[in-house]
């Protein structure tokens, strides 16, 4: 072993969950670590994820789940695929190709270029399939996992760069033009999606970047309120004012057929 290999082996760390095939753990290793030893910038820290579901009603039922540590950004990817190898082939493909789309973004800033735009991040990526979720029943779902965080200023260009870096269906934060509470998310195969708790189109940064931009503004409700509204639409997630806070949320299907909830931070 190489010794940049050696050092990204001693900061990989990988978990197999239940319904996943043996010698899961020493192939990933042998497919993840040849693609981190590539000249990206100093590797901090490798987490991979492979949990599977038994239930043969789930089409897709191994996912896999890689986050990158860099000095400065993380990058996250995560894929669903029918059997264990293909997850962790299709893992190492997506990873390997996320970071050389970083790298040149990076390269473009630093000698005084525009950085990528969303077209770049997608133009010949793996097609991506949404992690369609475990079949439960809709009374017996929970919002299990509530994350909160200080939503940062972005434009819609750097909101898209950090959607696409984290591997995200979308993104939650503040536009820095209008200062509301926004969303940016996946508009069909090629397209991205702006909505705001209260819409403020002539202010928004568009940027180079092309992306759509909701009228409406984010229906005011509270979490009981947002779980119906998700089980009734269908959607992946739901954007919605809470009724406390007044603030952008975010209340999304888990794969493991759970909700989870994202809140601005109060603080």
């Amino acid at each position: 072993m190489r010794t940049n290999e050696s050092a990204i082996d001693s900061v990989i760390r990988i978990s197999v969950g239940h319904h996943v095939s043996a010698g899961a753990s020493d192939y990933a290793r042998a497919k993840i670590i040849p693609v981190l030893d590539h000249g990206f910038d100093p590797i901090l820290g490798v987490r991979v994820r492979l949990t599977g579901h038994p239930d043969p009603a789930v089409a897709l039922p191994i996912v896999a789940q890689a986050n990158v540590s860099t000095v400065d950004r993380t990058v996250r990817v995560q894929v669903a695929a029918a059997t264990t190898r293909e997850a962790i082939d299709l893992l190492a493909a997506r990873l390997k190709t996320r970071l050389e789309r970083l790298a040149r973004h990076r390269d473009a800033v630093r000698n005084g270029r525009r950085g990528l735009r969303g077209h770049d991040w997608r133009h010949g990526d793996i097609p991506r399939v949404w992690l369609s979720g475990f079949p439960r029943e809709s009374d017996q779902r929970e919002v299990i996992r509530r994350k909160s965080y200080a939503l940062i200023g972005e434009t819609c260009d750097e909101a898209v760069f950090d959607m696409e870096t984290m591997d995200y269906e979308f993104h939650l934060f503040t536009e820095s033009g209008s200062r509301a509470d926004s969303v940016m998310y996946r508009a069909g195969d090629t397209g991205y999606r702006l909505a705001q708790a209260v819409p403020h189109l002539d202010t928004v940064v568009r940027g180079a970047t092309a992306c759509t931009i909701s009228r409406m503004p984010a229906p005011i409700l509270d979490v009981g309120n947002a779980v119906e509204r998700l089980e009734l639409t269908g959607y992946p997630f739901v954007f919605f004012r809470d009724r406390t806070t007044n603030r952008g949320s975010v209340l999304y299907h888990r794969y493991d057929g759970n909700y989870g909830l994202i809140t601005p931070s109060t603080q």
